[in-house]
Formats: structure tokens, C-alpha cells, sequence
């Protein structure tokens, strides 16, 4: 053999040697499972993130996720109060499908005009649950932060006034915790029944999972993160599935001294700014937040994992308070925009970066487009009600057109109400009454005129349309109370022991 010819075939045994490794380097980069982190924030509405509508809120962290990934302009929660939201995240099943439509426990009403129908405290164990699919297909999962799916009576149910009770009373429900519910590890749900200074150190050393941690000054969302990045030191090198539910921005609004202290002055150096949002103390808690988004985003860039994590950001419903939010017409608990609006921002591997999607999407979607997105088959039998919304993440692409409906058969922040979103039309009735209000959101978003009398012919489509959406999921009306005086004490317990109380 002449040198010639074995310069050849070394050159071509070389060539096949670089190929095959190439390629097999490929495919093990190609099986490399992509993980998951989400960020779901109690009581955060879509106005509350600079890179949305707040003026005075600083969320540097937020908007850097919104200038890498998509931004949503019309997301939607699954319902205006916490606990059917999150039923309705983690199954892709409205609430009304569901019957859970309350937060857990609710409140008992006294004397009205309906009746509250016998709903669900939970999620019927046999779903399949997002994080269970998951954990079937080798994913590590984590859970931080508030839950608020566990039933449990309350005090005034039981007659107790003593937390502690209530707290052992709960220990039957186990079964509905975290932990048996596809999350491997569990730190801070479910929340305690003491609520009050539950942010600040050390009311939360009582919650599973942060039993010893923290100490004086510190605050929960904090501690909470702290949690998770120690979870991303550990789990780096398999795949996870990592969901942040912070409690914050619920009440008590509670935020740290410093940053309380930062936007007093704030608004003292800006008297005459367009601040709608101006409460110092929320702010400082919103400040916190972003710090937590991100030191996780940046655990992740440090443990080599960003690229290849999805991240969802997002709300659970809309604000709380008597803050305006600007654009939106209510806040959580009503039928509004204001209630049900909510902050959206994606972003991951293949995911578009800079755009501003105006396609309507919803919190069931997540459940399909999570699997879609990490490589796996969706599950069409359990979420029912959402669809995978990968297209419009990947190419900003136009989603199927479909109605949005809620159903919140009670009494709370409003009078129980049923509504639908069909196009740019908003269709909402009151049950205790039969009222209607209907909106045309493209041309009036704040929900200020009500053309119910001025479209008879869209008045009826769009009442049919809502009968024919509650009637598939058989969604639990809300019966007349025969026995409802208009003349006696009308309203929840809670409001009835207070004037009680003071009589």
C-alpha cells in the first residue's frame, strides 16, 4: 500500500470518526429534556409590570423576560379568585367543568337571593395533574409557595376560633397536599389559616417545608426563593419541573422597609406624575418579587440550564385592592376585565424574543403547551378545555378562534355571575338577578358602555352561546333561595359577626 493511499484512508477513516461523534453528540443533545419554570404571582393584574402599564412599579427583571421571549396582551386566568385559577392551571379544565369555582374554603352567606350550589374544596384524584405528567416522564418536580387546594372547614364552620384546631383538623386532608399530587418536594403550601404578617419572619417557619428557615427581618418571598435556587444546585443535572407560587402580592400588603421607604420618595419627587398605581407598600412587595425572578433566571444561566428552560410568568388573577389599573375596568373577583386580565410572559428554547402577541390565550392552555413544547404528546382527554399555544410562541402565529367563559356561582367580591368573551364582544349576567351588561372590548376596553338594549340581535347570540358553553361542562347553577327575606340581615358570615359584634 502506497503512502498516498494511506493518507487517503486515514483522511476518510478520520472523517467518518468526526461525523459519527458529531452525530452522536447531536443526538444526545437532541434527548437532553427541556425544563420547566413557572412563575405564578398571587393577585398580580396585567397593569402591575412596568414593561405593561405601571409607571411606578420597577420590575428590571420582568421586562428583561418580556424583551427575551413573548409578551401577551390578552391572557386570561381561568377565573377571577385564586384556588379555581390554580385548579384550572394545573388540570387545562375550566372550573366550572370542574365544580370548583370558589376560592378554598369560601364563605358561608346568610339570606340570599341564591343559593351557593354544593361545589368541590378540591381536585378529584383521579385527573391527571400537569406536574404528575411530568413526574411520569422523568422529571424532577418542585413546588414553592401557596397552594390553596386543600379543604378544609373554617373556623366559623367548625365553631372554632382557635387556628391550631383548624390546623389539625386539616391533617385529614393530606391527600391533597402538594406532595401527593405529583411534586416531589414541597415548601410553603398549603398556606396556614394564620393569616395575618404571614410574609415577615416568623409567621411562615410553620409552613411545610420551611420549618428553621429564615430569621428576624427576613421576609417569605425571599425565603421562598432562597428554596428554589438550592433546589436548581441540586437538580442541575436532571430535568425539572419547578413552580414558583408566591403568595406576594396578596394582602397584607407588607413590603420591606427599604423599599417601602424608596418609593415614599418616590412619589414625594414626582408629585404631579400619572402614577395610577401608587402604594409604596405594594410596590416594595413587587420590587421583591422581580428581585426573586431574577436570581432564579440567573441560577439558571449559572447552572448552564437557561437556554434550555421554559419559563412561564403570569398571574393568577387580577389585582386586588382599590388601586386603578390602567385600561381595565374592575379588579379580582368581578367579571371584568380588571378580574380576569392578567400579565403573560413566555419565553424558552425556539421561543420568538421581542414580540408583543395579541392573541387571546388562556390558563388552561398551559397544560398542552407545556408537553408540546418539552417534546412530549399532549393529553386531549384531561385538558379538556385548553389548547397548546406553542405556534404563536414560536412564529407569532394566529391561534383558532374560541369563546372564553367563567362561571362563579357565589357571593364575594360580587354578586354570582356567569360571563363569555366571544370575539370582541364580553357578555356578562348576574344569577341572583338575571341582569345582563354587554361590551364591545375593542371599542370600549374599560367596559364603560353597556349595549345590552342597543343589540337585541347580539343580546341573544351571545346569551345562547353562554347557555351552550355552561350546559357541555355542566356547570352548577346558581338556584333561587325561596326562603331569601329582603328585610333581614343579607350578606357572609363574616360581615354578619361583625355587625354582630358591634350591636
Amino acid at each position: 500500500m502506497t503512502q498516498e493511499l494511506k493518507n487517503i484512508l486515514f483522511k476518510v477513516t478520520l472523517s467518518v470518526f468526526l461525523f459519527a461523534n458529531q452525530f452522536l453528540f447531536s443526538q444526545v443533545k437532541n434527548s437532553i429534556k427541556q425544563n420547566v419554570v413557572i412563575f405564578l404571582v398571587d393577585d398580580l393584574g396585567s397593569g402591575e409590570v412596568a414593561c405593561y402599564a405601571s409607571k411606578f412599579h420597577e420590575t428590571p427583571n420582568i421586562d428583561a423576560l418580556a424583551k427575551n421571549g413573548v409578551k401577551f396582551t390578552q391572557a386570561y386566568s381561568g377565573a377571577t379568585l385564586c384556588s379555581p385559577s390554580r385548579a384550572a392551571f394545573l388540570t387545562g379544565r375550566s372550573p366550572a367543568r370542574l365544580h370548583l369555582t370558589d376560592w378554598i374554603p369560601g364563605q358561608k352567606q346568610i339570606n340570599r337571593r341564591t343559593l351557593t350550589p354544593d361545589w368541590k374544596t378540591y381536585i378529584d384524584k383521579d385527573r391527571l395533574l400537569l406536574p404528575e405528567a411530568m413526574k411520569q416522564n422523568g422529571y424532577s418536580t418542585a413546588f414553592f409557595g401557596k397552594w390553596h387546594l386543600v379543604p378544609r372547614p373554617t373556623p366559623i364552620d367548625m365553631e372554632l376560633d382557635d387556628p391550631s384546631k383548624l390546623k389539625s383538623i386539616s391533617k385529614m386532608y393530606d391527600e391533597h397536599m402538594p406532595e401527593k399530587n405529583g411534586f416531589d418536594e414541597n415548601y410553603g403550601g398549603d398556606h396556614s389559616p394564620n393569616q395575618g404578617g404571614r410574609f415577615l419572619y416568623p409567621k411562615f417557619r410553620d409552613f411545610p417545608g420551611l420549618a428553621g428557615k429564615g430569621t428576624t427581618h427576613d421576609c417569605l418571598t425571599d425565603i421562598l426563593t432562597d428554596c428554589a435556587v438550592d433546589y436548581l444546585d441540586r437538580k442541575k443535572d436532571e430535568p425539572f419541573f419547578l413552580y414558583m407560587s408566591y403568595y406576594t402580592v396578596h394582602t397584607p400588603i407588607t413590603g420591606k422597609p427599604e423599599y417601602v421607604k424608596k418609593y415614599q420618595k418616590k412619589l414625594a419627587d414626582n408629585p404631579n406624575r400619572d402614577y395610577y398605581m401608587k402604594n409604596p407598600r405594594k410596590a416594595a412587595m413587587i420590587e421583591s418579587l422581580d428581585e426573586s425572578v431574577g436570581r432564579i433566571v440567573a441560577k439558571l444561566e449559572e447552572i448552564g440550564q437557561l437556554d434550555n428552560t421554559l419559563i412561564i410568568f403570569t398571574g393568577d388573577n387580577g389585582s386586588q385592592g382599590n388601586e386603578f389599573v390602567p385600561n381595565f375596568r374592575g379588579n379580582k373577583g368581578t367579571a371584568y376585565e380588571g378580574g380576569v386580565r392578567v400579565p403573560l410572559i413566555i419565553s424558552g428554547p425556539n421561543i420568538s424574543k421581542g414580540i408583543i402577541s395579541n392573541e387571546p390565550t388562556i390558563a388552561m392552555d398551559f397544560y398542552p403547551t407545556i408537553l408540546e413544547s418539552i417534546g412530549l404528546e399532549t393529553m386531549p382527554n384531561e385538558h379538556l378545555d385548553g389548547i397548546s399555544i406553542l405556534s404563536a410562541l414560536k412564529s407569532n402565529a394566529k391561534l383558532p378562534k374560541r369563546n372564553f367563559y367563567w362561571h362563579y356561582p357565589h357571593y364575594d367580591e360580587t354578586t354570582p355571575y356567569s360571563s363569555i368573551l366571544s370575539g370582541d364582544w364580553k357578555l356578562i349576567k348576574y344569577l341572583d338577578d338575571n341582569s345582563l351588561e354587554l361590551y364591545n372590548l375593542a371599542l370600549d376596553p374599560m367596559e364603560s358602555l353597556n349595549l345590552i338594549d342597543s343589540y337585541p340581535e347580539k343580546r341573544e347570540q351571545m346569551v345562547n352561546l353562554l347557555n351552550k358553553e355552561l350546559n357541555s361542562v355542566d356547570a352548577q347553577p346558581a338556584m333561587p333561595n325561596p326562603n331569601f327575606d329582603p328585610n333581614k340581615f343579607s350578606g357572609g358570615i363574616r360581615e354578619f359577626r361583625r355587625v354582630k359584634g358591634g350591636s
